[in-house]
């Protein structure tokens, strides 16, 4: 009988794409991977260290796992398992916690399956996490997410992930190609290029800190891969998007008109508390660049609420620099305090219950500028990519702008491309479309 494991991955795309690079490494293992939901003889948690909620939804989590099978291993993978690996080796159930480095050689670890009576843990300085492993996400979507770049030699006051991930490095860009190449050999449509700090891609690509190629010489070498259709570049900080790299996505075969661009906040007193690398001024010069060469570009925003020293002025000002400002939806986060961060320490802390009220106002800005931005993408063409889930009766898809829309169900469509006409937007606010 084979011997059955099972994955549950919190936190980013780069997460999902690491995760299923280690599922694979289990399949070659003779192990039969499924569902998280199922009976596994093995369960692995990819965790992640952002927000105090991914923290705690751990414990949920291994709870779920011993649930389905009380006798099944458990093991603790990710960015909060080199950061507080005792910690999760004390949660009940928890059999193995594997740091930074050693996570990729998990089956290593792994013999017989017994339980323990209590967590190992085998976790490095986080200075050893200094070579890269390229992975790539597939299987359960249209879309895969390919990893390009590890760690980040930025010091931004909140942030654990450099005490997480490491020092920025890059995947060769030989190896990136290949994995694209890969990837579009499975009949997968889409790619969307994951790590923590894509913009600094390059550096680190042979060991050293040199940049060999710049993020422009990724973005034009895959845009030359045979079979992609859509390539979408994921987060990317503003300092580093540079007008060359947007006109080139703006004529580009595969590139879509597509940016997340984290903003954090729009006060420029926050940003140098914050340790950002650059002011409002240069993220209003970066919407307005994408938006003169792509008009129908969507632009996605990372902003964090509740910053000490966020004072009633200054969120205001951060929120109306939002409302003004031409972008098409916000990923909000509510600023919680990490250990080991400079941020942790700083005066002005704001009372979680003011945190809560602001960030219910920049979702509700969000959803106002999501509507804005389909509202003005109706009768217009755009192509459509199906996705694969039957969700009440409807299949879902985006455009190449990230517009979602909706469907009757119908298996025909999914991992399919196709010219629509936006038509409308429903009561749950997707879009309806007609075919061409």
């Amino acid at each position: 009988m084979k011997k059955k494991v099972a994955f549950y991955t919190l936190g980013c795309k780069l997460n999902f794409s690491e995760t299923s690079t280690i599922a694979r490494s289990f399949s070659e293992e003779g192990f039969e991977r499924v569902d998280f939901s199922e009976n596994a003889d093995m369960y692995v948690i990819n965790t992640c260290s952002v927000t105090e909620n991914a923290d705690k939804k751990f414990k949920t989590i291994v709870k779920q796992a011993q649930g389905v099978n009380p006798n099944a291993f458990v093991a603790a993978i990710g960015c909060y398992a080199q950061l507080k690996p005792k910690d999760l080796a004390a949660v009940d159930g928890v059999d193995l916690v594997l740091g930074a480095t050693e996570k990729f050689k998990i089956t290593d670890y792994v013999n017989d399956l017994s339980k323990n009576d209590f967590g190992q843990v085998h976790s490095c300085e986080i200075e050893e996490a200094d070579f890269y492993v390229g992975s790539y996400a597939i299987g359960d979507r249209t879309r895969a997410f390919l990893k390009v770049q590890d760690g980040c030699d930025y010091k931004c006051t909140y942030c654990t992930i450099p005490l997480a991930r490491g020092i920025s490095r890059s995947d060769t860009l030989s190896n990136v190609l290949k994995n694209a190449a890969e990837i579009s050999s499975k009949g997968i449509k889409e790619i969307v290029l994951t790590g923590v700090n894509i913009g600094d891609y390059g550096k680190g690509e042979f060991g050293n800190k040199r940049h060999e190629h710049t993020f422009l010489d990724l973005v034009k070498a895959l845009d030359e891969v045979e079979g992609i259709h859509r390539l979408r570049i994921s987060s990317i900080e503003p300092n580093l998007l540079k007008n060359e790299t947007i006109d080139f996505v703006a004529q580009s075969n595969s590139f879509v008109p597509h940016f997340h661009i984290p903003l954090q906040s729009g006060s420029d007193d926050l940003l140098k508390l914050m340790k950002r690398r650059y002011l409002t001024d240069l993220y209003i010069d970066r919407v307005s660049k994408i938006k003169t060469v792509m008009p129908n570009a969507c632009i996605g925003v990372d902003v964090i609420v509740g910053f000490p020293g966020e004072t009633e002025e200054r969120f205001l000002e951060t929120y109306h620099f939002l409302s003004e400002l031409d972008i098409s939806y916000l990923h909000v986060f509510t600023y919680s305090e990490r250990d080991n961060t400079p941020a942790a320490a700083m005066e002005g802390v704001v009372p979680k219950n003011v945190r809560n009220k602001r960030s219910k106002m920049l979702r509700g800005l969000s959803v106002k500028k999501r509507r804005a931005f389909y509202e003005s993408q109706l009768n217009t063409n755009r192509t459509v990519l199906f996705e694969g889930e039957n969700k009440e009766g409807y299949i879902h898809g985006f455009t190449e702008n990230y517009v979602k829309v909706k469907s009757p169900w119908n298996p025909e469509l999914i991992n399919t491309l196709h010219e629509v006409v936006l038509t409308e937007i429903d009561e749950d606010g997707l879009v309806r479309f007609e075919f061409k």
